[in-house]
């Protein structure tokens, strides 16, 4: 039944390609990938194989794939994506050896594959259960790793017409989970090699909090008068809450960038503040002026490769999506020891709910939420600095899953 639906798909891909973009950026990478291997593969050298679906699970897998590259450099990587949204992110990155898409999971290009990389062990990012790419791996006796998964028991391995599929986790040598809850899921089903480490990710945001840049032309908005609200991946529906609350408190200068860089996105904000000194950030190609406060009231940052960066110029910061499918990377946003705000779409992310825990994640469902969150961060400044201080704490405690899987792979692998 697999197959025949993988099959399906293989099909629907190669026909919406026609008409999506999107969709014939992935047809066409995964018929190259074999052209690419070709090209590339040193049959002497010995590959770890690491596969990432998207840009979120390869910034999961990078702490490992930098870390592994630093301590044994006797290995090269292979690292591939099934998403668009990854691959072309990313494939120039300097810490792989090989990158490309992964070819679907038919028996055939599995076989092919694994023929011609003959990786040394694979490790599978977060959600990552591609049926024969994993039984083949196990019948050649490769070892591989589940990284920073997390299970629930709504996913269908665990319901009773799921268990065939289910046998597909048998094929993992180990995982490496985020929760207690994954791990007595995954033991009800017969599966005990496991352990709990955590999620990669909190290594990876203090990597890029170490790494951060310095931006004058943000760092010339600012003053220091004025609190500062710093909204990421923003959605309509988001700025249609904070930015009702800003144009009733003015004393806070605003730096939005949102999920969508469009024109008519861009317009649709600025519209909303209307009455505004509004910048665009790629239209400040140098500082604002020599002193600070020079730049307006609120700065629209227009490009990419910069809110992890951003975040550690705000007093409180709000990560969208929450009010759409689901929200973005709050602890790109935490890692700076500050508070917070998200919509109501939260419950699927560990992280989300821990932060509302520990209390420097804050959880709004509506205008008068936010409202309330705000006006007491205006007039308790007690309150705003636990608040972000809490944030920060929790993700210096969840870091180090990292060098704590290396070491359990070379030492009892």
């Amino acid at each position: 039944m697999y197959n025949i639906v993988i099959y399906l798909y293989l099909f629907g891909v190669a026909f919406y390609s026609r008409f999506n973009e999107k969709v014939r950026k992935m047809w066409r990478g995964e018929r190259e990938a074999f052209k690419i291997l070709r090209e590339k593969v040193d049959p002497s050298a010995q590959y770890v194989w690491f596969h990432a679906a998207s840009l979120g699970e390869f910034e999961q897998g990078r702490p490992l794939m930098e870390q592994l590259r630093r301590d044994h450099p006797e290995y090269k990587i292979l690292l591939t994506f099934f998403s668009p949204s990854g691959y072309e992110v990313r494939k120039n990155y300097e810490g792989a050896d090989i990158i490309t898409y992964l070819p679907l999971d038919t028996i055939t290009n599995a076989r092919r594959f694994l023929r011609t990389i003959r990786p040394v062990m694979a490790f599978f990012i977060k959600y990552e259960f591609w049926y024969n790419y994993l039984h083949i791996l196990k019948h050649r006796h490769i070892p591989v790793y589940s990284v920073s998964s997390i299970f629930r028991p709504d996913q269908v391995f665990f319901k009773w017409y799921g268990y065939q599929y289910g046998r597909v986790l048998k094929c993992f040598t180990h995982f490496f989970v985020q929760n207690e809850v994954s791990r007595e899921l995954l033991a009800k089903i017969g599966i005990t090699d496991v352990t709990i480490t955590g999620d990669t990710r909190f290594d990876r945001v203090l990597q890029i909090k170490e790494a951060a840049k310095q931006l004058p032309v943000v760092e010339a908005f600012l003053d220091e008068k004025s609190k500062v609200f710093v909204a990421g991946s923003s959605w309509p529906p988001d700025e249609d809450i904070f930015i009702r609350y800003f144009n009733e408190h003015r004393d806070w200068k605003l730096i939005i960038a949102p999920h969508v860089i469009g024109e008519d996105h861009l317009q649709q904000i600025e519209q909303k503040l209307a009455g505004w000194h509004v910048e665009r950030y790629t239209n400040l190609t140098t500082p604002l002026s020599s002193g600070r406060g020079a730049g307006g009231e609120a700065l629209i940052i227009d490009c990419f490769g910069l809110l992890s960066s951003i975040y550690r110029y705000a007093d409180v910061t709000y990560v969208g999506g929450g009010f759409g499918v689901s929200i973005h990377n709050t602890v790109e946003a935490a890692v700076w020891g500050k508070p917070v705000i998200f919509g109501p779409e939260n419950h699927k992310f560990q992280e989300a709910q821990e932060l509302k825990q520990c209390g420097g994640g804050l959880e709004i469902s509506s205008y008068e939420d936010f409202a309330r969150i705000m006006d007491r961060f205006n007039s308790d400044a007690e309150a705003l600095q636990q608040s972000g201080q809490a944030a920060g704490n929790y993700v210096k405690r969840r870091s180090g899953a990292t060098p704590t899987i290396l070491d359990f792979i070379f030492r009892c692998g």
